[in-house]
């Protein structure tokens, strides 16, 4: 038997095992769309900026939103969150798979789109500055923004935006996801700016550098590189994301200090 006659069986074998049990009525529960929604961040110019794109078709035409879309049959939330980020921002595809992303929850609300009852799967991505993306699919624009002063979005997307915003500034605190909004080769002073915008506040420059070093993975020098930094004395040390994942111990955000 050659290979394609033994896929065919399988693909029929497992059709077979697929079969929904007798007396039950795939009809009795009313359809409904899900979708993936995506808070993608960045640092630009010292500021936390989010990436959004201007609504080309109704509803909420020329609104602003989180880039995103309808899950295809055939795939995963995961693979729809890349293929719509490549989609509606124009990056291009290996840009897409290469970012850190991550399942933030699930947004069910009955009425959060007007078309039909749709759930959507957000997703949270950190990524360091890229160049500006441009629209595409029923986006008519896209566009980084400062994540101060955007809203009201379409859909419930203030919500998710609020919420990516929590989830990144408490992730900060103990994971080396911080490295995520860096270039491959960074000063500590870049690394430190990071933490600083996201969390809203100043960081003792020795006390965070001495807390990151001896973080064991944290980070890795790389040998014989620097980089002037504008300012006096010597050039900066060049570093790059180690191998750690978490921090032990955990770089706490200054106490009442909100992300």
């Amino acid at each position: 038997m050659n290979a394609r006659v033994e896929d065919a069986g399988a693909s029929d074998a497992r059709a077979a095992g697929a079969q929904a049990p007798d007396g039950y009525d795939k009809y009795a529960f009313e359809p409904f769309a899900v979708t993936v929604d995506l808070a993608v961040f960045t640092v630009r110019g010292g500021t936390l900026q989010v990436l959004l794109v201007e609504r080309g078709q109704e509803p909420y035409v020329g609104h602003w939103a989180l880039p995103g879309g309808f899950v295809l049959p055939r795939e995963s939330a995961e693979t729809a969150a890349r293929r719509e980020l490549a989609e509606e921002t124009g990056l291009s595809g290996n840009t897409c798979a290469a970012l850190h992303l991550e399942q933030l929850r699930t947004y069910s609300a009955p009425d959060r789109d007007p078309r039909m009852r749709v759930v959507s799967v957000a997703f949270t991505a950190l990524v360091p500055d890229l160049p500006e993306p441009r629209g595409g699919g029923d986006a008519a624009h896209a566009q980084w923004l400062p994540c101060d002063g955007v809203g009201p979005l379409a859909f419930d997307h203030d919500l998710i935006l609020a919420d990516a915003r929590e989830r990144v500034g408490a992730k900060l605190e103990y994971t080396c996801l911080a490295t995520s909004f860096c270039p491959p080769e960074f000063t500590l002073g870049e690394l430190q700016q990071v933490y600083e915008t996201v969390w809203g506040t100043a960081l003792d420059r020795p006390n965070f550098r001495r807390k990151v070093l001896a973080t064991p993975g944290f980070v890795e020098p790389v040998p014989g590189a620097a980089r002037l930094t504008g300012g006096r004395g010597k050039p900066a040390a060049l570093h790059r994301a180690g191998t750690a994942t978490a921090l032990h111990p955990p770089l706490l955000r200054p106490e009442g200090r909100p992300s």
